[in-house]
């Protein structure tokens, strides 16, 4: 098993800490949240670990799927910047989020479901040509958020090529079983928990989650991804590997 951690639970604090924090508690994997303050990168002191990296583009002032043209268009162009930024480090996985709905625009859903489309397929294009997988999550079950069914993505996805980041804390809030959240299309995995009414990225155990059965169908599938741990600060990290040490994979 492939373990790592993402800088969700650290990005405002200083890098370099952190990624002590993860090479002195051995975490061979970490995915950055390429958002402000991590926006620009010094790729001199990533490359000074021996740590293997993955992306998460970013999250906050984005929404592909925008009914502005502006607007999306900057999105998309923010995600390029991210997908080339990882070409630049060497990083072969990039996590993207699908569009959003604003409150005022749920009439015209069936249009911003076209565009949230369209949008996705530029970025998995672009992303091809630079040699990189853009694996796409599912959302959890939060108002305006698109692509929270994880049958309508893999739909989606499967029928244009694509590739899946599952979130099981997302899926959780949408009452998926372990079994439903087994999809072939899956090459990268959040592990987080919750008690299924809030996305509240709990450390692994905290909640409700049977996270052994879901990693238990994974590993029988030969899973080859990683499993990134996405909580919200370090204790919540360092107790989620203990979780793992302790189910004996």
């Amino acid at each position: 098993m492939k373990i790592g951690a993402s800088t969700l639970a650290c990005f405002k604090e200083d890098m370099k800490d952190n990624l002590d924090f993860f090479e002195e508690n051995k975490i061979e994997y970490v995915e950055l949240l390429h958002e402000f303050p991590s926006h620009n990168l010094d790729e001199d002191l990533l490359n000074s670990y021996n740590i293997k990296y993955t992306f998460h583009s970013p999250i906050s002032d984005i929404n592909i799927a925008s009914l502005n043209p502006s607007i999306r268009k900057g999105s998309i162009k923010e995600i390029f910047y991210s997908l080339e930024t990882a070409n630049e480090l060497d990083i072969d996985t990039v996590v993207v989020h699908p569009g959003t709905i604003p409150f005022l625009s749920f009439d015209f859903s069936d249009k911003i479901d076209e565009i949230n489309r369209n949008s996705m397929l530029k970025i998995s294009e672009f992303a091809l040509d630079l040699g990189i997988n853009a694996v796409f999550e599912n959302m959890p079950n939060i108002k305006g958020f698109t692509y929270k069914k994880l049958e309508d993505l893999n739909q989606f996805l499967t029928d244009n090529d694509m590739y899946m980041c599952l979130d099981t804390g997302h899926a959780n809030t949408m009452n998926y079983s372990p079994e439903d959240m087994y999809l072939p299309i899956v090459k990268h995995i959040h592990l987080n928990d919750n008690l299924s009414q809030n996305d509240d990225h709990l450390a692994l155990g905290e909640g409700n989650i049977d996270l052994k059965s879901i990693i238990q169908k994974y590993e029988s599938h030969n899973y080859d991804g990683i499993y990134v741990i996405e909580v919200n600060n370090k204790e919540s990290i360092l107790d989620s590997l203990k979780y793992l040490e302790a189910l004996k994979l």
